[in-house]
């Protein structure tokens, strides 16, 4: 758990707590691969709910925690399954997009390993367009210089030698024919794909000879090659295990489906809590890959709570998140950090953007100060967005230079201070009515 914080620590500053669960989180899934099969299948995920205002990191945090296992990972909003009056959009498809997620993730994984395998006959079937094969009936030393020949434009397809000349490959197209599904709201999604995957079987697939830069053409003789080296039931049957052990779902603006008090919206959120229930306790939902079970797939839920409390989920529901984390507010510190510590920082970005075109921006420790503090007292005026406000302070401080840097010819550095920075910035701070449009 203490290596899984420190991971996170390089992108995410502050909200210990929330890493500390998410780890502990984890390394319990590693716990429960170790049991024996009866224990296994008796413990369940711990799920969480992450309670804090907007942009303090609650989705960063479950996406780098998929991210550093490779584990399948979507995020919905809750509010989304709210839209189409009771019924919204069929809950069991997140189910369905994360093993697509799934899929896809552990097909790209098998390509790694036939990569070599599948680059070799790709090449060779560019080189066979290139230089056909003699006829069997010529000599043998016509064949050898053939050959060697071969080798030789080998070489030269390897180099880029041949990236400007064109050639003939046979492409393979999918037209389906288009077809309307009608059937009751919230069922038909996946319904289409599932229809589309039976006709693709049924109808073969046509080929369609296209001239092609050889670089392309190498693309799609490359893919054609994984595809047949990879064993698809193999793939399918890994993504599948690997939704139902490791799959983690993030489930935004919970609080956005929490009934308050008792307003007339109050049925279509609680009706959405109770069709999100038997996801989060464990059920079988049907794709079309086979039927996945959801009793160990970890739920991480995220709400702002600012007009709603936990507590007005149904309790069915609460008790399904057992473990709940309460991330703070940022602070004047927590933005200079996020200015300058993580990978990704801001000031990091910036500058790296601008250097594409050989100019240099350094930030002076007080104008960075000065860039913190300005973000914290427009949050604290206006509404709290949190890190993201720093987004719109940085693009607002330094939209002159991005606009004018690929004109001018002279001047290729500047230094920003606290002076510019007060400069650019005042008419922002001073001006609440200004500020509230802009930011």
């Amino acid at each position: 758990p203490s290596q899984i914080v420190k991971e996170l620590d390089k992108y995410i500053i502050g909200q210990n707590e929330a890493k500390r669960s998410v780890a502990i989180a984890l390394r319990n899934r590693w716990r429960r691969q170790q049991l024996s099969d009866d224990m296994r299948n008796e413990v369940a995920p711990k799920n969480i709910i992450m309670i804090g205002p907007t942009g303090v990191g609650k989705t960063e945090i479950a996406r780098r925690l998929a991210h550093l296992t490779s584990s399948p990972f979507i995020k919905v909003e809750a509010s989304k399954f709210t839209e189409v009056g009771y019924v919204g959009r069929d809950v069991e498809s997140m189910i369905r997009d994360l093993m697509e997620i799934s899929k896809n993730l552990v097909r790209t994984e098998f390509e790694k390993h036939v990569e070599e395998k599948a680059q070799h006959n790709a090449e060779e079937a560019i080189l066979d367009i290139l230089l056909p094969l003699p006829e069997v009936s010529e000599a043998n030393d016509a064949r050898e210089k053939h050959l060697r020949n071969r080798e030789r434009f080998r070489q030269k397809l390897k180099n880029g030698e041949f990236d400007d000349r064109e050639v003939t490959f046979e492409v393979e197209e999918k037209n389906f024919p288009s077809i309307e599904i009608f059937s009751p709201m919230g069922q038909s999604d996946g319904l289409d794909s599932n229809i589309k995957d039976m006709m693709s079987s049924i109808l073969p697939a046509k080929k369609k000879a296209k001239k092609l830069k050889v670089p392309d053409a190498l693309k799609h003789a490359f893919n054609k090659e994984c595809s047949k080296l990879i064993d698809m039931d193999m793939v399918i049957e890994e993504a599948k295990k690997r939704v139902e052990d490791n799959g983690v779902i993030f489930i935004d603006e919970i609080d956005k489906i929490a009934s308050r008090e008792k307003q007339s919206s109050d049925v279509s959120r609680e009706g959405v809590q109770r069709d999100l229930l038997p996801i989060v306790e464990g059920s079988t939902v049907s794709t079309k890959y086979g039927m996945i079970k959801t009793d160990h797939i970890l739920f991480i839920a995220a709400g702002a709570f600012h007009v709603s409390k936990p507590s007005d989920l149904i309790p069915e529901l609460q008790g399904r998140f057992p473990i709940r984390v309460e991330l703070n507010s940022l602070t004047k510190d927590d933005f200079i950090k996020i200015l300058t510590e993580p990978k990704n920082a801001l000031i990091r970005q910036y500058t790296s953007l601008m250097e594409t075109e050989d100019f240099i921006i350094i930030f002076k420790k007080d104008a960075i100060e000065k860039i913190a503090e300005i973000s914290t007292e427009v949050n604290q005026k206006m509404e709290n967005i949190g890190a993201r406000r720093l987004h719109t302070i940085m693009e607002r401080l330094l939209t002159d230079f991005l606009f004018d840097v690929p004109d001018q010819i002279n001047v290729n550095e500047v230094v920003i201070d606290k002076k510019f920075v007060e400069k650019k910035l005042s008419d922002v701070v001073k001006d609440e009515d200004l500020s509230r449009y802009i930011l």
